[in-house]
């Protein structure tokens, strides 16, 4: 415990002092001059030290006094600036929007400078959860969930669909679908095992090929570090087109062939009884403009000009 004096007579002594006038203290803490006089005399006893020097018509500050006073000026100070950015922080609109750690790492976190730019006064906190959280309560505000639906108790808006093809560094130079077999295949672990999930064996099928073992290569838990491997050439990698768009523009992961598969779709959800109903608004229509400009198409061979001439096995 702070053995402190009393908060009322540190307050009348800081004012006092700075005015030098017990008069113009008081006016500024709404009191009386006698109470000023007898909050800074209660200090006086307590420190057993005299403060002032009391004249007919002024005070003078004694050599104690200003030793105290810009330790107390600068205290009074921090916590108005404290208050303030408390009570700031408060006035200020947030949401807090959970996803997977692969949608908020590689789509949500680079463009939080652009949901700055377009809603400046709405502060958005991202919750990381490669499992579903639940949206009755009041610390999750929204959430993005991707699967065909429905979401039985939420208020559902689709986004953008998803699509997904082979993607590899350029180091790997795969021209031909037959290159597959160069390089190992990375797969990452889907968290519900479903016929319709695009995987590397249902790409098999679709393209035809025969002769490479759908589930062999390397196989990850978290979809991110996939991603991660692909971009250090550790294979070929089977990933959403819309998570690796920006490493697919900057040439960093090149798409050499098809076919594409179609995956799910991100939707936004929500309680119906959400409370911050103008600010899901603003996410919603940010998410969906965003989402609206760096569409991927299904289509095939994004990446380098060389890819691109790389269609057919």
């Amino acid at each position: 415990m702070r053995k402190l004096p009393p908060l009322a007579s540190l307050r009348a002594f800081e004012a006092a002092v700075r005015h030098l006038s017990f008069k113009r203290a008081a006016e500024e803490l709404a009191v009386t001059p006698t109470a000023v006089s007898h909050q800074v005399r209660q200090l006086e006893d307590r420190l057993g030290v005299r403060l002032f020097e009391r004249h007919p018509r002024q005070v003078v500050a004694t050599a104690a006094a200003m030793e105290l006073y810009p330790v107390l000026r600068d205290g009074f100070d921090a916590f108005a600036r404290a208050l303030d950015s408390v009570a700031d922080r408060r006035a200020r609109r947030s949401l807090t929007l959970s996803a997977t750690s692969a949608f908020a790492a590689r789509w949500l976190v680079p463009r939080i400078a652009s949901f700055r730019r377009a809603h400046p006064g709405l502060d958005l906190r991202l919750h990381a959860s490669d499992e579903p959280v639940r949206l009755e309560g009041r610390d999750i505000d929204a959430a993005i969930r991707y699967g065909r639906g429905p979401y039985p108790g939420l208020v559902a808006l689709p986004l953008a669909a998803d699509h997904f093809a082979p993607v590899c560094s350029p180091a790997l130079l795969l021209r031909r679908r037959a290159d597959l077999a160069r390089w190992p295949q990375l797969h990452f672990e889907w968290r519900h095992r479903r016929a319709d999930n695009p995987t590397w064996r249902r790409w098999l099928e679709q393209a035809g090929m025969r002769g490479v073992l759908p589930e062999s290569g390397v196989v990850f838990s978290d979809e991110n570090h996939a991603i991660q491997a692909a971009l250090a050439g550790q294979g070929v990698a089977l990933l959403s087109l819309l998570l690796v768009g920006p490493d697919l523009r900057s040439g960093a992961l090149v798409q050499p062939f098809g076919p594409v598969l179609e995956g799910y779709r991100y939707h936004l959800v929500h309680a119906p009884d959400a409370p911050r109903r103008d600010e899901l608004a603003a996410l919603a229509d940010w998410l969906q403009a965003e989402m609206n400009a760096e569409a991927v198409a299904p289509t095939v061979a994004r990446g380098s000009r060389r890819a691109r001439r790389a269609g057919s096995a």
